[in-house]
């Protein structure tokens, strides 16, 4: 009795999803669509928050970024897999960033200033909501608007690296290497922001506190009147 092979199904190549950057780097390299939608999937978050950092304006942002993946697709063939893919990638929507920065003003930091002179502070709320409530899901989107505009005011040197580190949580290596400067500044901006944060969220306690169960206006008034209609009928009880 002769025997049967019987053929096994393997697949050519797997789905992009399932593929490493540097399969995806290559595949898109090839002109495979679908890989380079899922290289720009797998990183437009980091991509996005590091444009936004720099450009404080999510319009800005977006464009930066798409311009940094179409500058990457083009480039994809000079892509070395002994980097990581998305620390090139981050490398190309900064230098998009800052080339549109610089067309809106003359004043722009380098990155790589060896100098941390900028001290502007900033203030942050920190806060972690607790129960996932509808009021706690309304309180947290305020909380994130307050956030944002925080971490804008940081200034630019220390923004992009407190996005980075504390955002993105990116390590000091890892943001080391996208913005191209020494480890050390990459830790003392992370702490002096980290420094600003803090400063400005001690700030807006302290008004809070000031201004928190605000008593004037409209609950004023509405309390008095209840309290005097009350005082005005125990009166004419007692008449």
């Amino acid at each position: 009795m002769s025997s049967v092979t019987i053929p096994t199904c393997q697949p050519k190549s797997a789905a992009p999803e399932f593929m490493a950057d540097a399969q995806l780097a290559a595949a898109a390299a090839a002109g495979d669509h679908r890989a380079f939608e899922t290289i720009m999937r797998r990183h437009n978050r980091l991509l996005y928050r590091t444009a936004r950092s720099i450009l404080r304006n999510d319009e800005e942002a977006e464009d930066a970024v798409q311009e940094a993946y179409l500058q990457a697709f083009h480039a994809l063939g000079s892509f070395r897999a002994e980097a990581r893919l998305s620390t090139w990638l981050v490398r190309i929507a900064v230098n998009q960033a800052l080339g549109r920065l610089r067309r809106h003003s003359a004043d722009v930091i380098p990155l790589d200033s060896g100098t941390d002179t900028d001290k502007t502070s900033a203030e942050a709320s920190m806060e972690q909501p607790s129960a996932d409530q509808p009021e706690s899901a309304a309180e947290r989107a305020e909380l994130r608007k307050l956030i944002e505009a925080r971490i804008d005011k940081l200034p630019e040197a220390y923004r992009v690296v407190f996005v980075l580190r504390a955002v993105e949580e990116l390590t000091v290596e890892e943001t080391a290497a996208v913005l191209d400067i020494p480890e050390a500044t990459v830790r003392t901006r992370f702490f002096r922001a980290r420094s600003m944060m803090r400063e400005g969220l001690s700030r807006d306690m302290e008004m809070a506190c000031a201004d928190a169960f605000s008593f004037d206006g409209e609950r004023c008034d509405r309390m008095v009147s209840r309290v005097m209609a009350k005082l005005e009928g125990a009166r004419s009880e007692t008449r």
